[in-house]
């Protein structure tokens, strides 16, 4: 038995999938990590309704998550971090979202910007992933100014999607960058960047009450304002240096690109909320009882053949991605995208399918499959998992448009 099968939900061994259905066998060393999920699992699933209902996640779920070392995951082993593979990373989300959505999506964005600290300065990269134990959020959408100065920049901005800034303890935050002192300390380099990617502490920002959303409730992915802030060059990175793989240097954790990396954490949530749907129907008959008609056996063999794909395909495009994250380049960068898009397309179709399925008794809040349905069409708004890559990745493969890489 695989350890997706076994690790599933624990259901009764009559109604566990066959073992060779499973989607992919998790690697070896991914069971340490999921032994501590498990550990962490009956405080998630006894908080997970006041999640809802308070829109943020309880203190108490996300300080276990921090003391298992969950969040810093993709981090370097030199800043105390896990530095797991994509793998592992992939199969511990994927079991999260199993037990609770909004929780893996959090831990995810924390594996995302977590590879930040490969672009960090390196003693700016510890005082933000080393020196402290809470999250790392923000948004690397560049809605903000930020604005030249001596020895670094004033920056102001609004940013949404803030997943988990309640346990945040700094925030990162894009600006696109504005001429100000002639005299500020720049390099050549530094003066050409368009956009910025500054470092604050939690304490700066203003947290605004926006989260109020159709799925992934529990995120608490709000929005944040800051005014004026200043911030030195050591705690900024150059927008466009996230398109290539990081510098290479001792503490390097990866040598794949951040636009490269990012998309397997929603896309391993998205796998994760799709194989909690199909377990929960396959409950759901089980309890119901009688014979089972054609058109539900049919439809649930297609979503549970949906959902194998996703898996064998994401863990297909890690595989390349950890071998070729040096020297993949924009194959690699098409490859990741069309993967992305594609696992989202099967997992919500998947949702959708045995949510439509499960007909009157999917509707109740009180249910998974209402949950899952919810969530896994709030996950898959995310732009990484956005259909747009089809048309993007479709045109440079048929050399008629822009490089991917701009």
């Amino acid at each position: 038995m695989t350890a997706y099968t076994a690790r599933i939900g624990r259901v009764p061994a009559s109604t566990q999938r066959p073992s060779l259905l499973a989607t992919t066998p998790v690697p070896a060393r991914a069971e340490e990590w999921l032994d501590r999920i498990d550990a962490v699992a009956p405080l998630i699933r006894e908080h997970r309704d006041q999640a809802e209902r308070d829109r943020v996640t309880p203190e108490p779920v996300v300080k276990a998550l921090c003391e298992a070392g969950v969040h810093r995951m993709w981090v370097s082993r030199d800043f105390r971090g896990g530095q797991v593979s994509l793998a592992t990373g992939s199969a511990v989300l994927q079991y999260l979202a199993r037990l609770d959505a909004s929780v893996a999506w959090q831990m995810g964005v924390q594996g995302a910007i977590g590879r930040l600290s490969d672009y960090l300065p390196e003693p700016a990269a510890r005082a933000v992933f080393t020196d402290h134990d809470g999250l790392v959020v923000g948004n690397v959408h560049p809605t903000g100014r930020a604005r030249r100065v001596p020895g670094g920049y004033r920056l102001t901005g609004t940013w949404a999607f803030a997943s988990g800034s309640a346990h945040a303890h700094w925030l990162v935050c894009s600006a696109t960058v504005e001429d100000g002192d002639e005299e500020a300390d720049t390099d050549r380099d530094e003066a050409k960047a368009a956009t910025r990617l500054l470092f604050v502490p939690r304490a700066t920002a203003r947290l605004l009450d926006t989260w109020h959303s159709v799925g992934l409730r529990g995120t608490g992915s709000t929005h944040f304002e800051v005014e004026d802030a200043f911030v030195p060059n050591e705690f900024t990175v150059d927008g466009a240096a996230l398109l290539r793989p990081p510098p290479r240097r001792a503490s390097r954790a990866y040598d794949i690109g951040y636009y490269d990396f990012g998309p397997f954490t929603s896309a391993s949530t998205a796998l994760g909320i799709a194989q909690d749907s199909v377990e929960t129907f396959r409950r759901l008959l089980s309890k119901a009882g009688g014979t089972v008609g054609t058109v539900v056996q049919a439809g649930f063999a297609r979503a549970e053949m949906r959902v194998r794909r996703a898996g064998l395909l994401l863990a297909d495009t890690a595989r390349r991605a950890s071998v070729h994250g040096q020297d993949g380049g924009e194959p690699l960068s098409a490859l990741v995208k069309l993967t992305a898009a594609t696992v989202a397309e099967d997992t919500a179709a998947a949702v959708d399918a045995v949510y439509g399925l499960a007909g009157s008794r999917a509707v109740y809040t009180s249910g998974r499959l209402e949950r899952c349905f919810r969530d896994i069409h709030t996950a898959v708004k995310h732009i990484t998992l956005s259909p747009t890559h089809f048309e993007t990745v479709g045109r440079y493969l048929l050399a008629d448009g822009p490089a991917l890489h701009r």
